[in-house]
């Protein structure tokens, strides 16, 4: 049982799971019935996206110091209490069942995904140890 760290569109692993999408907007130009088949996701849980104003930050981050206000901005999010619940919630979930979170960069290291790995992981999640589709 574990979580894994996707990007939302790549061709699925056996035994992924289900596929929640944590991002702020569902795909462009695809129709929501086909969201699943796609490889986008199964559910949509925008919750643990970043805000629209962290997004754009973390999207137009160029250097270093960029990329740790976009991070901390993030952190700083998912450290609201409503957050914090889903996080410790799919840390649990972890334990029991498959299922995989993402979004839609190619990037893993420069995407919000990294440092919700990373808190998922903080509270005590199986997360799977390598990122997978990355390009």
């Amino acid at each position: 049982m574990a979580i894994r760290v996707v990007r939302l569109g790549s061709e699925r692993i056996e035994g992924e799971g289900t596929r929640i999408g944590t991002v702020r907007r569902p795909p462009r130009g695809v129709p929501k019935s086909e969201f699943a088949s796609g490889n986008w996701y199964d559910v949509w849980y925008p919750n643990l996206a970043p805000s629209v104003e962290t997004m754009k930050l973390g999207q137009e981050a160029r250097t270093p110091a960029q990329w740790l206000g976009f991070t901390r901005k993030y952190r700083a999010e998912m450290a609201e209490p409503d957050h914090v619940r889903s996080i410790e919630l799919l840390a649990k979930l972890s334990h029991h069942s498959d299922f995989s979170v993402g979004c839609y960069c190619e990037d893993e290291s420069r995407c919000h995904r990294s440092i919700l790995r990373e808190l998922l992981l903080d509270k005590g999640a199986l997360v799977e140890a390598t990122a997978i589709s990355q390009g």
